[in-house]
């Protein structure tokens, strides 16, 4: 069988470009070693939705993807009848930290049109019941005496009303696959690449574990986790200035404060090393920023990650929780999803071209891009689209015009050649 072009990973970025792809009039086919689709990285995600990156870029693309899910069923043109994900528009707080001031954000958002308000500590404690406003940075290990210790110093927040998250992401993922079948996408699940195939100096056709070859003139390679294994296989990745590589992480469900259950927002919690959302039911998710006094699960083998959340990771995590919200309760027992993220060296992904001809990357999505999906479809289309109609990306990058808000993004910023982006904050929050 031939194809246009195959698509590596069947998660909510290569679902998203499957759709844009199958969109633009390409004939699709995804492959994925999953069973299903969604059922890596995309079903352990959190799916906050926050404008809080370190680039007019990372900026602007979510900011135009908070379009896109507040609009889903539009974005999805899908016929009635779907089970569809749903937008919960929570508001987010991001508490003041040296590491990511406000000064380094809030240009962009200026620039880009994102509402916000600035809050002091007392703003904070009166927007956020029960919060503890004490500066506690840097983050320790519960263990360390000094994680207790009293603070006299205050911190306020910066929050953005539109923030969010996506209620069901596994089922997002679902949503983008049935908008591309409904526009002539084929998926091909429980099927693993195995090689990948050139002459003429391109891409020709993958192989796939059994024996069946794909014939294709174009490769997505959205294969998570698995990226660089795919990239190898195909050859390509010498020229790349950033770094890739696996790392396990853990997400925990416990139940919310009291005070919290009828005004939960999200808020990101750098000062302590958390973040935490709402959950359905009167509970919250709470997730770690990867302080550095925590050890990293940095991954030789995805497939060997534990799929369970770990009792240590689950106190570490919740207590810190804990220690911003005095009133939640930390349960003897771990309870959460434990997940793989495909992390670049500056924790910005790459979305871009490589030096194989026909093969084109949507990778080191980092833990923080499941937001940016919808739009991430549309920026591979875009380079698909204009490279493979005599445009070096490299030389003269795409810049993609934005139909939801109006901006000019800039995709160099997601190069694989780049500079490393220095002003990150190193950690999942980008």
């Amino acid at each position: 069988m031939n194809a246009d072009v195959v698509m590596i990973g069947a998660g909510v970025v290569g679902a998203s470009v499957a759709f844009e792809l199958a969109k633009a009039g390409y004939g699709v086919v995804v492959v994925d070693k999953a069973p299903g689709v969604g059922h890596g990285s995309t079903s352990a995600s959190s799916a906050v939705v926050r404008f809080n990156f370190s680039t007019a870029a990372g900026v602007g693309a979510a900011w135009e993807s908070r379009a896109c899910w507040e609009t889903w069923p539009e974005h999805l043109e899908l016929p009635g009848g779907h089970d569809l994900a749903r937008y919960v528009r929570t508001g987010l707080a991001m508490l003041d930290v040296d590491i990511a001031p406000r000064r380094s954000y809030l240009p962009l958002f200026d620039a880009a049109g994102i509402p916000y308000e600035e809050w002091d500590s007392a703003a904070l404690a009166e927007r956020v019941p029960g919060i503890d406003v004490g500066r506690y940075w840097p983050p320790k290990r519960i263990d360390d005496e000094g994680f207790w210790a009293d603070t006299t110093a205050t911190l306020g927040a910066v929050y953005t009303p539109d923030g969010g998250y996506v209620n069901d992401p596994r089922l997002a993922a679902q949503n983008l696959a049935a908008a591309a079948v409904a526009r002539g996408a084929e998926f091909r699940l429980g099927r693993e690449v195995v090689g990948v195939d050139r002459a003429g100096g391109r891409v020709t056709a993958i192989r796939l574990a059994g024996g069946d070859r794909l014939g294709c003139a174009i490769v997505v390679n959205a294969a998570g986790p698995w990226s660089t294994r795919v990239n190898a296989l195909a050859g390509v990745g010498g020229d790349f200035t950033v770094g890739l590589r696996p790392m396990r992480q853990e997400v925990h469900h416990v139940a919310a404060p009291e005070a919290l259950r009828a005004n939960g927002l999200c808020f990101a919690d750098l000062d302590l090393g958390t973040y935490v959302r709402p959950e359905g039911g009167g509970s919250l998710l709470v997730g770690g920023t990867e302080p550095a006094c925590d050890p990293v699960q940095w991954l030789d083998d995805p497939g060997a990650a534990n799929p369970n959340p770990t009792q240590a990771v689950f106190e570490a995590q919740v207590t810190r929780a804990a220690r911003r919200l005095p009133e939640l309760a930390v349960p003897n027992r771990a309870r959460g999803v434990a997940g793989v993220y495909d992390v670049a060296d500056d924790w910005t992904p790459i979305y871009d071209q490589t030096d194989l001809p026909g093969f084109y990357v949507a990778i080191g999505t980092s833990g923080n891009q499941f937001k940016n999906a919808p739009v991430v479809g549309r920026f591979l289309a875009a380079i698909v689209d204009q490279v493979e109609n005599g445009r070096s990306h490299d030389e003269n990058p795409v810049r993609f015009d934005a139909p939801h808000t109006g901006a000019e993004i800039d995709l160099a910023a997601f190069s694989r050649r780049r500079p490393l982006n220095t002003g990150s904050s190193g950690t999942v929050l980008g």
